[in-house]
């Protein structure tokens, strides 16, 4: 009984926190203490600035050789692509709606590893985990980004809205690209940043989580699940319960060592990035139906991820 209970206390202590300040958020919000400029604001700040600023200090101060894992990028490339086109199989013949179609494929499939993900893998493993877990961030922006195009232009036939030539511009002028790129010649060759510089940027990179994290509890609109359907409930279903299963269990089958396969199973399952319904709604998917997965998984999540740790931490792979 004693180990059940430490381990329950250990998973709480991991991602209690962080949801903790996600419906902070929200009551801020509901207090209007937050409104929607300051949400705008400091959502603009973490994407542009304190996010990557957070990933390039990760990636700049870490062991390269220790931390990079090429068999661990193939698994999760791999993984990604195929659960992905298992997912526009199902949609294709279940939903008939194409501005549906493509919104519950993205919503099924993309995580918010950037925020969620950062945080969780920090609170369980430090800075190496959170080294690691930036690494595998600078590997699926650009590969979500790619297929969220593709799964919300293909099912209503926009092909103008496929310039291969666009789509590389704009995932190579995204600022965590570009954090991991300037970072990565630090962390090869061991070079060190002037102090001033690192506890700069120290202080900017701990503004992230918290005020991250704030900005999506604020967003949180649990009017809309009086209007959820039941594309979001098996969106939420296979995003948070499915994927995280079947493709952590392939994680242990494949031999990775237990850090690996926490952290994958992290990625594997969190909940829909909040992106997802800013290009729904630019991309003419529907945006109701984006809203409400990612906040059925939000939701959600606080449930699944807590489970999935506590069982790792069970069977000792944490």
């Amino acid at each position: 009984m004693d180990l059940y209970l430490d381990t329950l206390a250990f998973t709480a202590n991991i991602v209690a926190p962080i949801f903790f300040i996600v419906f902070m958020g929200h009551l801020l919000r509901r207090a209007r203490l937050i409104d929607e400029a300051f949400i705008s604001t400091a959502s603009r700040l973490v994407f542009m600035v304190t996010l990557p600023v957070l990933v390039f200090m990760s990636i700049a101060r870490m062991d390269f050789q220790a931390v990079f894992n090429p068999s661990q990028l193939i698994y999760v490339t791999g993984a990604t692509l195929i659960t992905f086109v298992l997912i526009w199989f199902v949609a294709t013949r279940w939903i008939t709606a194409p501005e549906d179609q493509g919104v519950f494929i993205q919503g099924a499939f993309r995580s918010n590893y950037g925020i969620i993900g950062l945080a969780v893998s920090f609170n369980l493993y430090g800075q190496t985990g959170l080294a690691q877990a930036s690494l595998l961030l600078a590997l699926i922006i650009p590969l979500y980004n790619v297929l969220a195009i593709f799964a919300l232009t293909l099912p209503m036939k926009r092909q103008n809205a496929l310039s291969v030539a666009g789509m590389f511009t704009e995932i190579l002028k995204n600022p965590l690209i570009i954090a991991v790129l300037l970072a990565l010649p630090f962390s090869y060759f061991g070079l060190t940043l002037p102090e001033v510089i690192d506890k700069t940027g120290r202080y900017f990179a701990n503004l992230t989580l918290p005020l991250a994290l704030l900005t999506i509890g604020a967003t949180l609109n649990l009017n809309s699940l009086k209007h959820t359907s039941g594309q979001a409930f098996w969106a939420t279903a296979i995003k948070l319960i499915l994927l995280p299963l079947v493709l952590t269990w392939g994680a242990w089958l494949s031999g990775f060592s237990s850090q690996e396969i926490a952290l994958m199973f992290i990625l594997f399952g969190c909940p829909t990035a909040a992106a997802s319904f800013v290009m729904a709604k630019a991309m003419g998917g529907n945006a109701q139906l984006a809203a409400n997965i990612i906040l059925t998984t939000t939701l959600g999540s606080v449930l699944t991820l807590s489970g999935g740790l506590y069982i790792l931490r069970i069977i000792n792979l944490i």
